[in-house]
């Protein structure tokens, strides 16, 4: 059933030689992955994000009209898609460049099939829920499948990582889930540093679950622990 869940996903590669394109289609087709898309430069990377909204973009480096990160960066200014790169440069430096603007995980050329495949993996499954679950809390009705927030008469849509650390909170329902655990969940191993974008994360999911975002009922601050969710 999970693997169904996560095979659903909408992927997008991005990356200027076709024989890796090639290869990595038949790597994520052979897998059971059946919603993919393709670009070959920086400007067509946007536009594939902006009009088929993919739920995971694997991004190469290196690109004709610029590189991955330049690309990431213009990426974060609407959407929080999870991002894997995918490159032949394996320099410590570009590795924590691409950590640091908000990827998800890094792969350098050459790959093994399967190491690929247990990343995708590994991050779609903390990026999204599997589909048909809702909880409710006090002031509205988070529905996973859909990444959707329904409040009296509103819909809000929920960014991937808003939805993941949902998840993470719901799997722990009415426990202290850590700083460094909700770090670890959003932004994979050696989550350091991340606090302030947890912060500011937890105060946009306030804003779509409570009816008063400054007085929260549901999403609680353990004062220098973590959050637990209540949930009705």
């Amino acid at each position: 059933m999970e693997h169904s869940f996560l095979h659903s996903k909408k992927i997008l590669l991005v990356d200027d030689q076709p024989e890796l394109l090639t290869l990595v289609r038949e790597i994520l087709t052979d897998d059971g992955f059946c919603h993919l898309a393709s670009a070959g430069t920086v400007e067509q990377g946007l536009a594939v994000c902006r009009t088929q909204r993919p739920d995971l973009a694997i991004l190469d480096v290196m690109l004709p009209d610029g590189d991955g990160f330049s690309l990431l960066k213009q990426l974060r200014q609407f959407s929080e898609m999870p991002v894997l790169f995918l490159t032949a440069r394996d320099e410590a430096d570009d590795k924590l460049a691409g950590l640091g603007l908000g990827a998800d995980d890094y792969i350098v050329k050459p790959f093994l099939p399967q190491e690929l495949l247990l990343r995708i993996h590994a991050v779609l499954r903390r990026c999204y829920k599997e589909a048909g679950e809702q909880i409710q809390l006090a002031a509205c009705t988070v529905d996973f499948s859909r990444a959707e927030v329904y409040r009296q008469d509103q819909t809000l849509a929920l960014t991937a990582k808003e939805h993941a650390l949902l998840e993470t909170l719901v799997r722990n329902e009415g426990r202290i889930v850590t700083f460094d655990a909700l770090c670890e969940a959003l932004w994979g191993e050696n989550p350091f540093g991340y606090e302030n974008s947890l912060n500011a994360h937890v105060r946009r999911v306030r804003e779509k679950i409570e009816a008063d975002p400054s007085h929260p009922v549901s999403l609680i601050t353990v004062k220098g622990l973590g959050y637990k969710l209540i949930v009705r």
